[in-house]
């Protein structure tokens, strides 16, 4: 979870909200590992999770990642629970609940949903409050940012 932490960071720093993925083989090697890019990339699926998930499978040269692990600083989104159960993910680690989209526990019980032919074990909470924090700052310094474009000051003139 720490690397993923860390490509969350790179994300926030390219204006990107700061999640970040990780793809772990059943023996441990890092696959790969991604950072939120769809601004910049002008790509709406190019979140770090399916980012990551090109990487490993391109590396293994195989689409389906069965006994992989994924480690997310997020809780996922719908569209990335479904690219974990087409890749046959073996088991998701995450940092921060998502209660407004997250769709693995929070909005949802993505992992068992009864109508998908693949399920996997999820844990949850790993990092979750260094990761909670990591986009609160995010978005406050955001909206701190919004605000003084709106606002002005008349003595920086």
């Amino acid at each position: 979870m720490e690397r993923a932490y860390v490509q969350a960071a790179l994300a926030a720093e390219n204006g990107e909200v700061p999640v970040g993925a990780v793809i772990i083989s059943p023996d441990g090697e890092i696959l790969a590992e991604a950072a939120n890019a769809p601004i910049s990339t002008n790509d709406p699926t190019a979140h770090a999770e399916i980012l990551a998930l090109r990487l490993a499978a391109e590396k293994i040269q195989n689409y389906r990642l069965t006994d992989c692990i994924a480690a997310v600083t997020l809780e996922p989104c719908i569209m990335c629970l479904g690219a974990f159960i087409h890749a046959r993910i073996g088991g998701l680690v995450f940092g921060a609940d998502d209660p407004k989209s997250g769709a693995v526990v929070s909005c949802l019980d993505g992992a068992n949903l009864d109508f998908v032919n693949h399920h996997f074990p999820v844990m949850r909470g790993v990092m979750a409050e260094e990761c909670s924090e990591q986009l609160r700052a995010f978005f406050k310094a955001r909206r701190k940012k919004k605000k003084a474009e709106q606002n002005p000051s008349p003595l920086a003139e």
